[in-house]
């Protein structure tokens, strides 16, 4: 399946509740965006295609924030594995990611390595940053399951007790764009004054069912930029007595790097710091690891 020459659904977030079944959801799809982060470092496909499921997964995330400026954060990280570091952040609809990996390594794998021949024996942390407040609050769950969607289950249900379910997609088109799509469901909290809380018993049948039908959305589907997001929460859950629709989130490529914010961060460091950092002609030059950009700053610059 390719996109719709005429009116691709790609690069925003949808999110939704099914009250009668207490439970909400977030749809995702990136497209452009996507593009563009992955064509700043030109990734081998297994490392492309293991950073597009981390940032359609940060989206989905991300878009939970309801503070604006807030920002979350995920990261997987290993000792000795092939992927050293993996790092994605989401702030206002703004995306970024990078991917730290042994390329020598990498081509002993085949074509479609598992997560465990990727990351070895690693961990993924989520941090979600309120900008308002100064809160933050960070979960870490081992790299253990098949996938990232597992592992990001693994948190949500370890460290706030509610069971999750996060689908995962990605393709690419007859031009050979990459697509990506996800959705994220969860079992709601049913309150306080005489309801069973969810970390007593998680085995609710509301939510079985949720997930059952969740379970069944293809990842062709979720990366198919033809079909309009909302008509896929349409497919999923049309026999519900009510589906509400809420805000959708607009992505963008997100790298907050330019010369004036590095020339605040490195008129930070003492000036003999600064000197040493320089090059024969007085310029340091930056690198941004996510837009692989390189930054050249001038220490009178910095001074002035």
């Amino acid at each position: 399946m390719t996109d719709s020459p005429n009116l691709p659904d790609v690069d925003r977030v949808v999110g939704f509740t099914i009250p009668g079944r207490h439970a909400r959801g977030r749809i995702v799809r990136v497209g452009p965006v996507l593009d563009t982060i992955l064509a700043a470092h030109a990734y081998p496909p297994p490392i492309e295609a293991l950073l597009a499921e981390a940032l359609t997964l940060t989206a989905l995330l991300g878009s939970l924030l309801k503070d604006a400026a807030g920002q979350l954060t995920l990261q997987a990280q290993t000792s000795g594995g092939i992927v050293s570091l993996l790092v994605c952040d989401y702030r206002g609809g703004e995306l970024r990611g990078y991917v730290q990996f042994d390329g020598d390594r990498l081509t002993e794998l085949g074509e479609q390595p598992s997560l465990f021949a990727l990351f070895g024996t690693g961990h993924l942390a989520i941090t979600f940053d309120q900008a308002t407040t100064g809160e933050r609050y960070q979960g870490i769950v081992p790299l253990d399951g098949n996938s990232l969607a597992e592992a990001a289950e693994s948190y949500f249900l370890q460290s706030e007790q509610i069971p999750s379910l996060i689908r995962l997609g990605t393709l690419h088109t007859a031009d050979d764009q990459c697509r990506a799509g996800g959705l994220f469901l969860q079992h709601l909290p049913e309150g306080e004054d005489g309801r069973e809380r969810l970390h007593v018993r998680l085995d609710h049948p509301e939510w079985e069912h949720v997930a059952a039908l969740g379970s069944t959305m293809g990842a062709d589907e979720l990366a198919d930029g033809a079909i309009p997001l909302e008509s896929l929460v349409w497919r999923l859950f049309n026999e519900e007595e009510e589906v509400r629709v809420g805000d959708s989130v607009t992505l963008a490529k997100g790298c907050r790097c330019d010369v004036t914010y590095i020339s605040e961060v490195l008129a930070k460091f003492a000036p003999e710091d600064r000197a040493e950092m320089a090059d024969e002609n007085g310029v340091i030059s930056v690198d941004c690891a996510f837009c692989a950009t390189k930054f050249p700053v001038r220490l009178d610059h910095i001074a002035a």
